[in-house]
């Protein structure tokens, strides 16, 4: 099992830029796939980038392609979300997941879930 914490949500103007971090506690925390998703207010939760345990492959939402990047760092325990050129439509509670099988885009695809993060994006 592993406990996900996300941080560094806040509020930014469009254009803007944030890094989140999602910190998990448990020695395997290597052996999960990660991922990022959001949910904006009133909507359902949505993929927005995920990336595997081992070639570190990467998946993206066509929504966020060539703004974000996710990436992690096995030793420190931390995934990341970069959020480059921000938009208001990125306005959402960010979450982050781990999946134990492997990389995908669907919700029920993982099996742990952070508390969220929220990220608000003024015009």
């Amino acid at each position: 099992q592993v406990q996900l914490v996300e941080s560094g949500g806040g509020l930014v103007q469009a254009g803007g830029s944030l890094r989140l971090s999602c910190a998990a506690s448990g020695r395997t925390f290597g052996s999960y796939a990660m991922g990022w998703f959001r949910q904006p207010p009133g909507k359902e939760r949505e993929f927005v980038a995920a990336i595997s345990r081992n070639v570190y492959s990467t998946l993206y939402a066509d929504s966020v392609k060539g703004r974000f990047t996710i990436s992690r760092d096995n030793a420190k325990n931390t995934v990341y979300l970069q959020m480059n050129s921000l938009k208001p439509e990125d306005t959402a509670a960010y979450y982050c997941a781990a999946a134990v099988r492997r990389i995908a885009t669907t919700l029920g695809s993982y099996d742990y879930w952070g508390q969220g993060t929220q990220v608000t994006v003024s015009s």
